[in-house]
């Protein structure tokens, strides 16, 4: 965490360059990997920090804190560990032979896996594969067929699999021209008849480590901390607004009752938010450690408080950038213009959809559980 607060100059050096092209710059891709961040969750018997997910929220809450795509992009990277957890130890090994290796791609099963002899033929287009453009791995969820045709599990659902590949062996379509989050590269990528090995190839729930960095929802446990660090930085921008002594912004500003008591509310709400993912994060990780089974809220609160987080933040970048007014419409003139932009579309991600709400109250009410909370 001391090297990524050291490295934080460089994030926002390199912000606007990451904007502007729509991926990471190289050179910044390079000082995150120095910091460690992309080994956050590598096994500790690899010599990795194997890091609790309330740890990787605050790596990631930090990171976002200086900019929301550079945090986006740290992560999805981190999957890297949980990835390799899944896998036979000689196949991780091979597939992960340095600690500090990127993974990107989709878990949504838009693919095609052929069975064929040795493992599978791959084929699929997938969206949103956030880090593709840095990536050293590439992964992507996929339905098995045999003879052409979906295979059914034991209780007639599709069999789905996850799939290893290497960059090259991916065709990456730029096609992320968006609202936000624009430094991510989160572009479409194709993989067309692909041969992929039965050991490079996963179900995510069935892993071969054991722990709570393996459960299921382990991938989307940090992606909370986006969002916290986007609201952060933005009231830390008015509060330094509130410090200037000049025609702009001068002491009569922050002596406005409204604006004392607007930062005063988004603080309110920014720790009741922050305080639910911490809080509901941790006892879930004591649980799964302790191999106690997880109650039904141990479960789904973890999922709401993610969602509120998200919704949160967006509320309070929103309700800033009212405040400060026509001056905050200007791109480069504050980071309001463009943190709103990314809170905006980082609630465009499932994760943040209001069908993960009714999801959750179902479970709340006693339907299973499904194996990935979304």
């Amino acid at each position: 965490m001391a090297r990524v607060r050291g490295a934080l100059a460089h994030v926002e050096q390199f912000a606007q360059q990451a904007e502007e092209q729509r991926h990471l710059p190289r050179d910044l891709v390079e000082v995150l990997r120095t910091c460690g961040v992309f080994r956050a969750a590598m096994p500790a018997d690899w010599g990795g920090p194997e890091m609790t997910s309330m740890e990787q929220v605050a790596l990631v809450e930090e990171v976002s804190v200086a900019d929301a795509s550079t945090g986006w992009c740290v992560m999805i990277g981190m999957d890297s560990g949980i990835y390799a957890g899944h896998l036979g130890p000689d196949a991780a090994r091979r597939m992960y032979p340095e600690l500090d290796m990127i993974t990107a791609g989709q878990v949504a099963t838009v693919g095609r896996a052929h069975e064929t002899d040795g493992g599978f033929r791959i084929e699929g287009r997938w969206a949103f594969g956030s880090g593709c453009t840095h990536a050293d791995r590439i992964t992507g969820g996929c339905v098995v067929h045999r003879d052409g045709r979906p295979v059914l599990d034991e209780r007639e659902r599709p069999q789905v699999l996850m799939f290893l590949a290497e960059p090259a062996d991916v065709i990456l379509d730029d096609t992320w021209h968006t609202t936000g989050l624009a430094g991510t590269g989160s572009r479409h990528y194709t993989v067309e008849n692909l041969f992929v090995p039965y050991e490079h190839t996963f179900r995510l729930g069935a892993p071969h480590r054991r722990g709570p960095l393996y459960h299921p929802d382990a991938l989307l446990r940090k992606m909370s901390g986006i969002p916290l660090g986007i609201a952060r930085s933005s009231l830390d921008y008015v509060y330094a607004l509130g410090q200037e002594q000049t025609p702009r912004r001068g002491a009569s500003w922050r002596q406005s009752s409204r604006v004392r008591s607007t930062v005063a509310e988004c603080e309110m709400l920014l720790a009741a938010a922050r305080a639910g993912v911490y809080a509901s994060l941790e006892r879930q990780w004591l649980q799964l450690a302790a191999e106690v089974p997880l109650t039904a809220r141990d479960q789904a609160l973890p999922v709401l408080a993610r969602y509120h987080a998200f919704h949160t933040a967006r509320q309070i970048v929103q309700t800033l950038y009212d405040l400060v007014g026509g001056e905050a419409v200007y791109r480069g003139r504050t980071p309001l213009e463009r943190r709103l932009r990314d809170a905006i579309t980082a609630c465009q991600h499932i994760a943040a959809q209001h069908r993960v709400v009714e999801k959750v109250g179902g479970i709340l009410f006693g339907d299973p559980v499904a194996d990935v909370l979304v």
